[in-house]
């Protein structure tokens, strides 16, 4: 029973931090300041900066904003790691009764990226 009291208060503790919800290249991500995370394969070098500005959600001291389809001057800036592949899925192509298969792989490039700032108005 303490382990969910625990884990309730942890949970509470982590909403009272500052964190966005950014839309990018059809996908969402809930980022933190300091964090890391993969988008979308872009042609940049390392070391520069992106800025997310659809912000659909920040959560500033355990109060939430949220957009109305974003929220306005809220952006979030990342700094950009390097590239690097995504785990390599396999499709395959199978016709029953015909001897006929086939089997490709696929790997996709992304880009790492390290938020250094959330800003919300």
């Amino acid at each position: 029973m303490a382990d969910s009291a625990t884990d309730t208060a942890a949970t509470m503790a982590d909403s009272a931090q500052l964190y966005a919800v950014v839309a990018d290249s059809g996908r969402q991500f809930t980022v933190r300041e300091g964090q890391e995370f993969d988008v979308a394969f872009r042609h940049v070098p390392v070391g520069s900066e992106i800025v997310f500005d659809r912000v659909l959600a920040v959560n500033k001291e355990g109060a939430m904003t949220l957009g109305t389809p974003v929220v306005e001057g809220a952006s979030v800036k990342a700094e950009v790691l390097g590239v690097k592949q995504a785990d390599k899925i396999f499709v395959q192509h199978f016709r029953r009764r015909k001897n006929s298969r086939r089997r490709t792989g696929h790997r996709e490039l992304l880009t790492r990226v390290r938020v250094a700032a959330i800003q919300a108005s």
